[in-house]
């Protein structure tokens, strides 16, 4: 609290205002403190980097789209898979996995 104020003071508005009247007096006083402390300095501004904003580094690319597929392989891939048939050595053929190829993993 700021020397403004004294206990007979604090005592005499708990007696005219009640518990109100010193959380008003508290408020009032945070209000006050606020005012007075110091806008902290800014920030300084982010260097520029030389690239606009979201490109690609520098010998990167986004990635190519999945190669198109005959109508059917989705089909039949769908149909493999719901039959169980396949496993975790089985090459997806979308070109978009990265499934290993089986003969890549037999040498």
């Amino acid at each position: 609290m700021s020397d403004d104020f004294d206990v007979d003071d604090i005592a005499a508005i708990r007696r005219e205002e009640g518990a109100a009247g010193i959380k008003a007096l508290m408020r009032a006083q945070l209000a006050i403190g606020k005012a007075r402390r110091e806008q902290p300095a800014p920030k300084p501004a982010r260097r520029p980097t030389g690239r606009p904003p979201g490109a690609w580094p520098t010998g990167s690319r986004p990635p190519d789209p999945l190669k198109s597929q005959p109508p059917g392989a989705w089909d039949h891939a769908l149909d493999r898979y719901r039959a169980g048939e396949g496993s975790d050595r089985d090459p997806c053929g979308c070109g978009g996995c990265d499934t290993p190829d089986n003969a890549q993993e037999d040498q």
